[in-house]
């Protein structure tokens, strides 16, 4: 009777610590479905946001000036900025604007990830600026920032200057981009760049005429709103197909879509703080 009775407390003891490593497992996979969600709910979120900024104003008109493209721009009419190598498998488009918030969110999810892909040889980064934020709040900053983005690109520190631009963009409804002695003062975080030509690259205008154009060819696009981010020209943003963008997806639909394909060369990580 003894035998059979602490055979059965054995037995109780054991459901009970099996009940509770289930209990455990339910809540990791609880937490990690909530961490998982909110992540993806915010960049959602943001890509309705992005819409509504998209399909609420219309941004700058066609160029009043010269388009006088970047150095080393490339594509259709000069209008992309490419960072990363030419022979790479794959090519993530992205059109943005500077003082887009969901931009900011975006690169600051995956800005990481991007950087290791492209300087791996991964893919190549296509870049095509937009200004629909001056259109749809006022102001400059939208095409300040992109003309300074260019200058930036002519000294050969597009990429970095760029990520300094996302780490410090102002609050939407301020305008502090339209501000040129702003963006110079930015330009002192990227070695280097704070030179004579850059700074007359920017108070100049040099490049308005050429965002302008840029930003027509986002209108005309049949785009839903910033960021855009197409994957060799299949949307991923805010999920491609069913699944959700997360850094995780990202990094598996590159490695599917260059299977059997050799990286390109690796480049250089951009030099910004």
């Amino acid at each position: 009777m003894s035998e059979k009775n602490e055979q059965g407390k054995r037995a109780a003891r054991d459901r009970l610590v099996q009940q509770r490593e289930r209990q455990r497992a339910s809540e990791r996979r609880r937490r990690t479905l909530i961490v998982t969600s909110a992540v993806v709910g915010v960049l959602a979120l943001a890509a309705v946001v992005g819409v509504i900024a998209a399909n609420s104003g219309g941004g700058k008109g066609e160029a009043s000036g010269p388009a006088v493209a970047p150095s080393g721009a490339t594509g259709k009419d000069s209008l992309v900025i490419q960072v990363g190598a030419d022979g790479a498998p794959s090519t993530l488009t992205v059109w943005e604007d500077f003082r887009c918030p969901v931009c900011a969110q975006f690169e600051a999810a995956f800005r990481d990830p991007i950087h290791q892909l492209e300087n791996s040889g991964q893919f190549k980064v296509e870049y095509h600026l937009a200004t629909i934020i001056d259109g749809n709040l006022g102001g400059s900053g939208s095409l300040r920032a992109a003309n300074a983005a260019a200058c930036a690109q002519d000294a050969g520190e597009f990429s970095a200057y760029h990520d300094v631009l996302y780490r410090n963009q102002p609050q939407e409804t301020v305008d502090a981009f339209g501000d040129n002695d702003k963006l110079i003062e930015l330009s002192g975080k990227v070695p280097g760049l704070d030179t004579p030509d850059f700074r007359s690259c920017v108070n100049d205008g040099t490049h308005d005429g050429w965002v302008k154009k840029s930003n027509t060819a986002f209108q005309n696009g049949g785009f839903e709103g910033t960021p855009t981010v197409l994957l060799n020209g299949e949307s991923i943003f805010p999920k491609k197909g069913n699944e959700p963008i997360t850094v995780a997806n990202l990094k598996k639909w590159v490695a599917e879509a260059n299977k059997g394909k050799k990286p390109a060369a690796a480049t250089p990580a951009p030099s910004g703080s």
